[in-house]
């Protein structure tokens, strides 16, 4: 076991396949500085990374067990060899079955998905922290009810994991409505909700952070910042790993009009 704790992390994952098509890298330079940076960080390197990906919802919450992930191209009309691109990190069905006693431990059912391979939130944020592809990771699901509450105790659930040489990744975006992206009225509305969301990961007051969180229909623009909260409710997970620990945010970068804030709980 490791003896040092590591932090957890939500990530705003930007759009496509971004990290490997130059022009796009271009527009998200500030997300690729960061993220390529953040490794060095950490007190440690991570053992294996669990990351809870807004591309991937099930009606329980279900974890990847396969040994040698695919690879999942759930983008279109990027370049033809974007869907060639392999990131050939291995899984870790130990992890994976961790994941599961964990939940079950706390009362929550779960599922395993052998099939299960690397969609873009979850190898193109990884391709910029660790390009050789070294470390394990497995991933976690959504519930597609979307239940704030529950999501945060499937973090809390998880949380052991960070003691065991586990980063923990919520990847999504604190801006998602797709008809927004590159309109100029998109920039005052994801900056507001971002601001709400900054004040919530900040509060100090584990039980008034999860209730500001479990709230985020009430605050300014929320429904014009999420239509639909899929890349959204990843953070629920991870503030429910974050224990007390207090949130803060480590960047915020604006693509297509937008600000999409990335966020982090611990040294």
């Amino acid at each position: 076991m490791n003896n040092t704790q590591l932090p957890t992390f939500f990530i705003s994952h930007g759009g496509g396949p971004w990290s490997y098509i130059d022009d796009m890298k271009k527009q998200f330079a500030k997300t690729a500085r960061e993220l390529s940076q953040l490794p060095a960080s950490l007190t440690c390197k991570p053992t294996a990374i669990l990351v809870i990906t807004g591309h991937w919802e099930e009606s329980e919450f279900t974890v990847s067990t396969a040994a040698s992930p695919p690879m999942r191209y759930d983008y279109s009309g990027f370049p033809e060899y974007t869907y060639r691109i392999k990131y050939p990190a291995p899984g870790s069905p130990a992890l994976a079955s961790r994941v599961r006693e964990l939940l079950g431990q706390a009362g929550i059912s779960s599922k395993e998905d052998p099939h299960r391979g690397f969609d873009h939130g979850t190898f193109v944020p990884l391709f910029l922290m660790y390009p050789d592809a070294s470390i394990p990771i497995v991933m976690l699901s959504l519930k597609s009810d979307y239940d704030p509450l529950e999501h945060i105790r499937a973090g809390e659930a998880l949380k052991l994991l960070r003691d065991e040489g586990i980063l923990i990744i919520g990847s999504g975006l604190t801006y998602h409505n797709m008809r927004g992206f590159g309109q100029a009225d998109a920039t005052p509305v994801s900056e507001q909700f971002e601001q709400y969301l900054n004040e919530a990961i900040s509060e100090p007051n584990p039980v008034n952070r999860a209730e500001k969180l479990i709230n985020w229909e009430t605050a300014p623009a929320a429904r014009l910042t999420h239509p639909r909260e899929d890349h959204l409710i990843p953070l629920m997970v991870v503030v429910g790993a974050a224990g007390n620990d207090v949130g803060r945010r480590i960047f915020v970068d604006k693509v297509f009009n937008v600000a999409m804030a990335s966020y982090r709980f611990g040294d």
